[in-house]
């Protein structure tokens, strides 16, 4: 990984680091948290399964890597008793963080930062501490090479998680359980967001399998409670985390070839901010397109509508020619 800086930013925020059973990628994520040197940094590790014997290895190890702390830090940690999953382990690891700081950065043990992602975040999470518009700043960037606007970053409706950073006056609305919405409302205030039905399907599925308990995912809800309140998110126009954990352990990401997996990380030397705080809503449909399979789909639904079609004709062709038999 090249050098972000001659002299390696160290970070001013404080940072929760979530971690559980992948000594591999929590290790390489810590060496880049060490070097950003944050005054204060909390641990929140879940515990191993039930039935899982490697877990209790790979969770002790995964552990031990934070005995590697070198520098003056005021550590706080929240180890758990009992594996809580995705989504309640990460969840109330966030919640414990935002009890008792107003904002800060969070990482996975996945998400691997460029140096340049904490001054990135510290200089962010500044400007727009009182901006009520504005919910939380993210490090990956995933437009493959696009960048929109002349600016460091730009703003997005959507709410990316490999890396980011928050307030507590945010986080303080989260709800994992979506108990605020109903199903009836959601395809009617996404169509609000997204204008491309298959995108707005897409969506209400997930809404859908969220409230029935079929996805076991803390990062969906954020999703939700943004659009629903209207939020932009901000995303660098260079990329600032690197997903390392793509592959069979993951929870979700487990296809090792996924064209977001292992991003390369890049450099933001000096922040330059937009003009205009608006979303760039065609970000937002690119990654979508990819998320939710679009353009496949829609192939599919054209060509089963031209089917459709080709039969109505010939339908109405024979009962014409019947007619006339008749």
């Amino acid at each position: 990984m090249p050098q972000l800086y001659h002299t390696p930013y160290q970070t001013k925020s404080a940072v929760l680091f979530v971690i559980f059973n992948r000594p591999a990628t929590t290790e390489r994520v810590f060496e880049q948290i060490k070097i950003a040197r944050p005054k204060r940094l909390y641990v929140a590790a879940d515990a191993p399964r039930e039935g899982v014997e490697s877990d209790k290895l790979l969770c002790k190890q995964t552990r031990d890597i934070i005995k590697g702390i070198d520098w003056e830090c005021e550590v706080k940690t929240l180890f758990n008793k009992k594996n809580k999953g995705c989504k309640d382990g990460v969840s109330s690891a966030v919640d414990w963080f935002f009890d008792q700081e107003e904002e800060g950065i969070i990482l996975e043990d996945d998400c691997l930062p460029a140096n340049s992602f904490f001054r990135f975040c510290d200089t962010l999470l500044e400007k727009y501490r009182d901006d009520a518009r504005i919910r939380h700043i993210t490090g990956c960037n995933l437009q493959q090479g696009k960048k929109w606007g002349n600016a460091s970053y730009y703003f997005s409706n959507r709410t990316h998680v490999w890396g980011w950073a928050g307030w507590r006056r945010v986080w303080k609305e989260y709800d994992k359980n979506l108990s605020n919405y109903n199903e009836s409302d959601v395809r009617e205030q996404i169509s609000n967001i997204y204008s491309d039905n298959l995108v707005v399907d897409s969506w209400v599925e997930i809404f859908k399998g969220l409230k029935a308990g079929k996805i076991n995912s803390w990062a969906y809800p954020l999703d939700f409670i943004n659009f629903f309140n209207n939020g932009l998110n901000i995303i660098p126009n260079e990329n600032l985390i690197s997903n390392i954990g793509f592959g069979a352990s993951a929870t979700h990401t487990i296809s090792e070839d996924d064209v977001f997996a292992n991003v390369p990380l890049a450099v933001i030397d000096e922040i330059t901010h937009p003009v205009f705080i608006v979303p760039e809503k065609q970000a937002d449909l690119f990654i979508l397109n990819i998320d939710f399979n679009v353009e496949k789909r829609r192939k599919k639904e054209n060509s089963l509508r031209r089917r459709l079609k080709r039969f109505a004709k010939s339908m109405l062709k024979q009962a014409a020619t019947f007619s006339f038999l008749s």
